[in-house]
């Protein structure tokens, strides 16, 4: 797949500097692990991706992101070798997907 046919609008892919890298959507991620919005439309994310950070750590959490967004390898896959659920990588990636999104989002206002 080209970098022009990127799944995910993450930096290391396209190489638009006005993406969000994958380093900016694991901070976030981890952010709102600690710190839950429990105002948000989407807490329930937060507290899904603190449930997961509280079982795994952030190293395999960094890794399944990247392996999402980058290598864009199915959710499922990119728990492989990790001992991470396979639903937890679900998790993880559409989570990761959709804080993407809202970063790039920010970018364009």
């Amino acid at each position: 797949m080209a970098d022009n046919d990127a799944l995910y609008d993450v930096r290391e892919r396209t190489k638009n500097p006005e993406h969000a890298s994958v380093d900016d959507v694991v901070e976030l991620v981890l952010e709102r692990a600690q710190h839950p919005r429990t105002d948000h439309h989407d807490g329930h994310l937060d507290v899904l991706m603190a449930t997961v950070v509280d079982r795994y750590g952030t190293a395999p959490i960094r890794t399944v992101i990247h392996r999402v967004l980058v290598d864009a390898m199915p959710f499922r896959t990119a728990t492989q070798d990790l001992e991470v659920r396979n639903v937890d990588g679900v998790r993880i990636g559409t989570t990761a997907g959709q804080f993407l999104d809202e970063l790039n989002a920010q970018d364009d206002d």
